[in-house]
């Protein structure tokens, strides 16, 4: 995501928190957005599927630290309703406003952060414009890049590498960025001579510096666009991809895949790649954290006199599950080593859930079995502690 966003989206809106919200109110705000509008409970439903993504974008600033400070200084600085037009107009090589603030924080001091734009605030205007063309024109990160997959129930238990296609903002193949036409080179700006900004002064003591109207921030001019990108020497490119998703990913999960976005200029670092996850639900398994869930039924006599029975696992064979005499319906039993493989390699439980079941139909012999049972049982009333007799 852009900072574009964060200085037109209130995070703390979407989610229905205040400014001051915890780490624990933030996650529980999504999760409730999160269960109500998910793509699979919801099917066809674009408003649903548009406000689970608003609220995962949210989720994924706010309930990161140094993401939400980045944030919240961000909107303090505009006044949480900064608007900029886009750049990149045909045949001007002009940078848009991503250009300007992307990763500002990646890019502290480095081209199209937000360093360079305040870089000469309360300098007295003492910044060469050799020393500004240097920073404009240095390395600059390259943008991050947002996907979705959809995985097996086993491949969130085990890990998994799947195929991921993404479409990423590099540069322009036709003119390798530059923005001219093939055989052409863009020319330094006259205004701001390669900088990219202009500055003014105000009583020698404050100076501004702010993107150059003329070339809109990128210190080129192109006479001779490039017909394939129209001058802004940024392409849009599918890739296709071998992304490895970690065992143990849950459902509505957002994983970070860093250097796997889109590619840096000048020799900038590549940016990173996002990946929402979304697990189908499996028939028989259930997840709690890093243990599976299964629910076992039993039969009335197993449960009373005792049984060993098979149960399945997620990925391999059956196992035997001793029942102890006497088991009340609803005990859990656990089975080690038979759940999620966690991040260090070790595996979590299989928790078994009993459940007795009571036969729907009893031949005479049966009944007269059971009455025989009652009688001999001589149990005592349990509902005495409800009632009192």
């Amino acid at each position: 995501m852009s900072t574009k966003d964060w200085l037109e989206k209130d995070y703390y809106k979407i989610l229905g928190v205040s400014k001051s919200a915890s780490s624990d109110e933030i996650k529980k705000a999504f999760r409730k957005i999160a269960r109500a509008n998910h793509p699979d409970q919801n099917p066809g439903d674009k408003a649903a599927e548009a406000r689970f993504k608003e609220a995962s974008e949210a989720n994924a600033v706010l309930s990161d630290a140094d993401k939400r400070k980045e944030y919240d200084e961000a909107r303090s600085l505009f006044g949480g309703g900064f608007k900029f037009n886009r750049g990149a107009q045909p045949g001007g090589g002009g940078a848009g406003f991503e250009d300007l603030f992307r990763n500002a924080s990646a890019n502290a001091g480095g081209a199209g952060g937000l360093g360079d734009i305040f870089g000469g605030l309360f300098q007295g205007g003492g910044t060469t414009t050799s020393s500004r063309r240097t920073t404009q024109r240095g390395p600059r990160r390259g943008a991050d890049v947002e996907g979705e997959a959809k995985i097996s129930f086993e491949q969130a238990a085990e890990g998994a590498t799947i195929s991921l296609r993404t479409v990423s903002d590099e540069p322009c193949s036709a003119c390798r960025g530059t923005g001219a036409k093939a055989g052409t080179l863009p020319r330094v700006c006259p205004t701001c001579e390669g900088s990219g900004m202009h500055t003014t002064q105000s009583g020698g003591v404050f100076s501004m510096s702010e993107p150059c109207v003329e070339c809109l921030g990128r210190g080129l001019l192109v006479d001779d666009p490039c017909p394939v990108c129209e001058g802004s020497g940024r392409g849009k490119s599918s890739n296709t991809m071998q992304v490895r998703i970690p065992a143990g990913v849950q459902d509505g999960q957002r994983i970070r895949l860093k250097g796997k976005g889109a590619a840096g200029e000048n020799g900038g670092a590549s940016g990173d790649l996002y990946v929402l996850v979304h697990v189908a639900p499996h028939k028989l398994f259930g997840r709690s954290g890093t243990n599976l869930t299964l629910d076992v039924p039993v039969t009335f006599a197993e449960a009373s006199l005792g049984a060993e029975i098979e149960i399945p696992t997620l990925n391999g064979p059956r196992v035997k599950l001793r029942i102890p005499a006497s088991t009340p319906n609803g005990r859990t039993m656990r089975v080690r080593g038979k759940g999620v493989r966690k991040g260090d390699g070790t595996m979590g439980d299989l928790l078994v859930t009993i459940k007795v079941e009571v036969p729907e139909d009893l031949s005479e012999d049966a009944k007269a079995a059971l009455k025989e049972y009652a009688a001999k049982a001589h149990e005592a009333n349990p509902r005495i502690a409800l009632f009192g007799g």
